[in-house]
């Protein structure tokens, strides 16, 4: 998609000037969507345009936040998020420190709470958290000064990652109202698809959700989710894959968790990939202009087959980029000094 360069942008960016997102959110933490607005989720996305802007040009730096202290808390392997996370705060100007739960004083058995307090009291303005308990990111909003942002917590949630794949959509559709998302795969452990129930329904998608009895959680499964005033009465749980993805705009297809897998919930790998593997076949059923999504890392030839997720219709690279510009709008958005000056009167 064609974006239009206006010669006051043209001259900002021979300038190397900062990019003017037209709106700062106004909020301490990024921990989940399901306390955003619409109106927010808007002002992120059109704050990720302007920072989209920024990457394509040649040199790829501004001074938004210089002097701002990021330190990103991996206690979780990571790839693409932790290093999104580093460039996007690189361009930005920030200082960007990365601590992993491997060599540091989580290894000793500091708890997390005295890890985070010492970051603090390296004067942080923003703490980026990956950690394998669900609710450690509300934790520790609760307790620290410093930004808190939730990089993925156990099971519970993955906002930036929902934002981007959100982000996704819109730049080849134009909207993510209407569109039928039908999301495949691990849903009982993915907190990627928790967090994109929030995300998508809030936006107004057509959700359907498809997996093995076994990997529904139990209150979707039993239907609980059709109660009236539920957050999630509109989606719908569809067990045979080729059914959900006849008439799809975007077909998911979430990470087959291994590392989770040892409860036996499936019978085998091979035969999850026959159920409910997406592959060239099953894409006949979506629509001519669907796309095609992954979280990763992705198990080829499991929950996806290598000709689907490096065919046309994937967009899982494109989702790579936007997660840079996605996680510097929430950088921005958090850190900037008219967001601090409302933080400050609050606690006065």
């Amino acid at each position: 998609m064609t974006t239009k360069v206006s010669p006051q942008t043209r001259a900002r960016q021979a300038n190397g000037a900062s990019p003017r997102p037209r709106n700062r959110v106004g909020r301490r933490h990024v921990l989940d969507l399901d306390d955003f607005t619409v109106q927010e989720i808007e002002e992120v996305f059109q704050n990720a345009d302007a920072m989209r802007e920024v990457m394509n040009r040649d040199i790829k730096k501004v001074p938004t936040l210089r002097g701002k202290t990021i330190i990103t808390l991996f206690t979780e392997a990571s790839t693409r998020t932790r290093v999104s996370f580093e460039q996007a705060g690189k361009i930005l100007s920030a200082d960007v420190i990365n601590v992993s739960g491997s060599g540091s004083s989580v290894e000793k058995g500091e708890s997390l709470y005295n890890t985070a307090l010492t970051l603090q009291a390296m004067n942080a303005d923003i703490i980026v958290i990956r950690h394998s308990h669900s609710g450690a990111p509300h934790f520790l909003a609760r307790n620290l000064d410093a930004c808190v942002i939730n990089a993925g917590d156990g099971t519970h949630a993955h906002p930036t990652q929902t934002l981007l794949d959100m982000y996704t959509m819109r730049g080849h559709f134009g909207r993510v109202k209407g569109l039928k998302v039908v999301i495949v795969g691990d849903l009982l452990y993915s907190r990627v698809a928790r967090s994109n129930l929030w995300g998508l329904t809030k936006m107004g998608a057509e959700v359907t959700l498809c997996a093995p009895p076994t990997l529904i959680p139990q209150d979707m499964l039993n239907g609980l989710s059709d109660v009236g005033g539920h957050p999630f009465s509109s989606v719908k749980i569809e067990g045979n894959v080729e059914k959900a993805l006849d008439g799809a705009d975007v077909v998911y297809a979430l990470r087959l968790q291994l590392e989770r897998q040892r409860a036996g919930h499936l019978p085998s790998l091979r035969e999850y990939s026959r159920t409910h593997g997406i592959n060239t076949e099953r894409l006949k059923l979506v629509n001519p202009d669907a796309l095609v999504m992954h979280p990763g890392p992705m198990n080829e030839g499991v929950e996806i087959d290598p000709d689907v997720a490096h065919g046309a219709r994937s967009v899982i690279e494109e989702q790579v980029t936007n997660g840079v510009a996605i996680r510097m709008a929430l950088l921005y958005g958090v850190a900037t000094p008219v967001r601090e000056q409302m933080f400050r009167a609050d606690r006065v």
